[in-house]
C-alpha cells in the first residue's frame, strides 16, 4: 500500500497547460500566492544537496523506481537518509511503497514535467 503525501496541484487556470496544470512558465505571468507556495515547497525540498542527490538517484534509477537500499549511499547515516526521503515525500516529489522490509521510491509522475514547464523559456519569434 503506498505511503505518500502528494503535493496538491492547483486546478488548471483558464488556458492552462495539460503538462503542468495551474502552473504557467515563470516567464508568462507572476505566480499567485497559492501557486508560489506550492512551487516553493517543491524547490525548497530540492534545496538541500542530500535531498537533491536522493531525488536524482530515484529519478535516474533503472525503471524509474529505487529501493532505499540502492540509494542510501549519499554520505549520511541511514536515519538521515530516511529523514530526507520523508521530506521529499511530504513535498510531493516522491511516492513510496513498502514491500517486505524495503521501501521503494518513485518520482511522482507529474513532478518532472511540472518543474520543466515552470522553467521553460518563452518561445522566440522566428
Amino acid at each position: 500500500m503506498p505511503n505518500s503525501e502528494v503535493l496538491p496541484l492547483p486546478a488548471p487556470a483558464a488556458g492552462g497547460s495539460a503538462v503542468a496544470p495551474g502552473f504557467p512558465p515563470l516567464t508568462e505571468r507572476p505566480l499567485g500566492a497559492g501557486e508560489a507556495e506550492a512551487v516553493a515547497r517543491m524547490f525548497k525540498a530540492l534545496g538541500d544537496p542530500v535531498r537533491l542527490r536522493l531525488f536524482s538517484a530515484v529519478a535516474s534509477h533503472e525503471g524509474g523506481e529505487a529501493c532505499v537500499c540502492d540509494i542510501s549511499d549519499v554520505g549520511v547515516s541511514q536515519p538521515t537518509v530516511s529523514h530526507h526521503l520523508k521530506k521529499l515525500r511530504e513535498a510531493g516529489l516522491l511516492t513510496s511503497e513498502r514491500r517486505g522490509t524495503w521501501v521503494y521510491y518513485r518520482v511522482e509522475p507529474s513532478v518532472l514535467s511540472t518543474m520543466g514547464h515552470l522553467l521553460t523559456p518563452p518561445a522566440t519569434a522566428a
